[in-house]
């Protein structure tokens, strides 16, 4: 078929197509249900990253406390990575007692977890011979916030993916 047979035949497909169609059925109800549906889980979802949020800034803003506090951090004493170190596994337990009953979308995910884990313990040994490092204490902070994050995505909802 040459292109202007190509172009008359599409043109006369296009005149008869109906200028107006109609669904099958009713589609209202099951737009509704799903509107409906989605604003009831919002509210549930929607505090689960503020309290990823808000550990971050509480850690930061504790970490910048202690940066600009007369004594050097540490000194030996390793409360700041004991502290630490018990807010975030409080928080991924939180966080995965609430998702118990989802679905992960990966099978891998907890071999991803196992492996920030054993950089957490890397940094904090790195943080036993040098507890002034305040490099190292962003960089704890960081792994921790990566396995909030990743266990928020594994087990976010169809609807909030892209």
């Amino acid at each position: 078929m040459n292109k202007q047979n190509f172009e008359r035949d599409l043109q006369r497909r296009i005149t008869e197509l109906q200028k107006d169609r109609q669904p099958q059925r009713d589609l209202w109800p099951g737009i509704e249900y799903a509107l409906n549906r989605q604003q009831e889980e919002v509210p549930l979802r929607s505090g689960k990253p503020f309290l990823g949020l808000a550990a971050a800034v509480a850690v930061i803003g504790f970490v910048g406390w202690l940066s600009f506090s007369p004594s050097p951090v540490g000194q030996g004493d390793p409360s700041l990575v004991a502290a630490l170190s018990q807010q975030h596994q409080q928080q991924k337990q939180a966080l995965l007692a609430s998702f118990a009953d989802q679905p992960a979308l990966t099978q891998n995910w907890q071999e991803q977890l196992d492996e920030l884990d054993g950089a957490a313990e890397a940094i904090k040994q790195a943080l036993e011979e040098d507890p002034n490092n305040l490099a190292l204490l962003k960089m704890l902070q960081q792994v921790y916030q990566q396995q909030i994050d990743l266990i928020e995505k594994v087990h976010a909802p169809k609807w909030q993916q892209i």
